[in-house]
């Protein structure tokens, strides 16, 4: 019977046993960003190297995943990890009785006729789990601890059935588009190139062609050894599901029933999308196996920015300048809107008497258009900036002089006040 490695996933990401899963996550997407397919288009090794840390990561980063792989040197989906917490508690045996424990090892391995999970414990010594005497005696004596262990194991592996095939969905994907400020506003067309896995067309993503041939990986037995510390544990083939007979692979996908290639994306962009915003494409992820359906594809929008809007939601801001006399006596002034980008011209604004640097006016409706309210369109928001003039003329000086005489109120009173 073939004996599948255990595999060191600590070693992979480059990490202690002891790492927290904060550690375990950036060690991984350092690795990640490395060997990622994106990075090294056409790369085995690097495809390879990304698989291998992406299984480490998977175990490693879920806490029960994790317990599990602590406590057996592997991971199998078979394993109950309640039982494996059990066992880490030392929950194989502990009764002092050897004659107890007898007695429930009779009763556990009589009930519902479940199956039993074939474990070679040879060269492993019991007496460590019993109060008294050896393996050998206690196994005379009806059972001894085999009892315990039997009940364990059989539920961690559920009975050795076979796990349930059928078509898998593909998995999503996702991608982050820059798109440039005036397209968001009043929508477009955008493109990029995408990776993604496409259905083989060489053996239409069943990854075989051809006929039945023996399992390399338990060589037709339909079943694998896994060690786990002194134990040796048989648990069903995954290569084979336990029929011990494959297919030939696929020379095009190697059996993976996919193949990855780099397609070029249109898509369109509604007016009023906003910065940060997911638009997903359906069926535009991975393809499935075994005939799944395939993913989606999900883009996060990244926007640009402008020298003179900002925008914040469907309203636009602008900071506008007013001069000292327009500020003080009020005034219509032309403010640009994104309507002026459009060839639609200028806007007047009112500047009502005595506004002060900082005050916000309001443009009705002229803002951006909403992508999810037809009809709704969003305000511009002007915010005022008083400019005081650089004097230099005597003239002008003296005009302000007069005024400060005129005005003689002190627009700091009012701060000493509330010391």
């Amino acid at each position: 019977m073939a004996t599948t490695q255990n595999k060191d996933y600590y070693g992979t990401l480059g990490v202690k046993k002891t790492a927290t899963s904060d550690e375990i996550r950036k060690a991984f997407r350092k690795l990640a960003r490395k060997y990622h397919p994106d990075v090294n288009p056409g790369d085995k090794k690097s495809e390879e190297k990304f698989k291998e840390i992406s299984e480490a990561n998977d175990v490693l980063s879920e806490e029960k995943k994790r317990k599990v792989y602590d406590q057996f040197g592997f991971y199998s989906d078979n394993i109950d990890p309640a039982a494996a917490e059990a066992a880490a508690r030392g929950g194989y045996g502990g009764e002092s009785s050897g004659g107890s424990r007898a007695g429930r090892g009779r009763s556990g391995a009589g009930q519902g006729g479940a199956q039993e999970v074939p474990f070679d414990f040879s060269g492993f010594d019991f007496s460590g789990f019993q109060g008294g005497g050896k393996g050998s005696a206690q196994q005379e004596g009806g059972g001894g601890g085999f009892g315990g262990f039997r009940d364990v194991f059989t539920g961690m592996f559920n009975g050795g059935r076979q796990a349930a095939k059928g078509p898998q969905p593909g998995s999503d994907l996702e991608y982050q588009v820059s798109v440039d400020f005036w397209t968001l506003v009043r929508g477009g067309v955008t493109r990029l190139e995408i990776t993604r896995q496409e259905t083989c067309k060489t053996c239409k993503g069943r990854g075989a062609q051809g006929g039945v041939v023996e399992c390399p990986e338990c060589h037709g037995s339909g079943q694998v050894q896994q060690m786990g510390g002194r134990m040796k544990f048989n648990i069903q083939c995954p290569k084979c599901g336990g029929s011990g007979k494959i297919q030939n692979p696929c020379p095009t996908c190697d059996g993976e029933g996919v193949v990855t290639r780099k397609e070029p994306l249109e898509f369109r962009i509604k007016p009023g999308t906003r910065d940060g915003q997911r638009i997903r494409l359906a069926g535009k992820g991975n393809a499935g196996s075994d005939g799944g359906a395939a993913g989606d594809l999900y883009l996060i929008i990244k926007g640009g920015s402008h020298p003179v809007f900002t925008r914040t939601g469907d309203d636009i801001h602008v900071t506008v300048p007013v001069t000292i006399s327009e500020a003080a006596l009020g005034s219509k002034i032309d403010v640009p809107t994104i309507n002026t980008h459009f060839g639609e011209g200028r806007t007047q604004l009112k500047i009502p008497p005595g506004v002060q640097t900082g005050q916000k006016l309001r443009l009705r409706e002229k803002g951006v258009p909403s992508a999810s309210r037809e009809g709704v369109r969003g305000d511009q928001i002007v915010e005022v900036k008083v400019v005081v003039p650089k004097v230099q003329d005597e003239r002008s000086k003296e005009i302000l002089r007069e005024l400060a005489k005129l005005n003689p109120e002190d627009p700091r009173a009012g701060m000493f006040a509330e010391v």
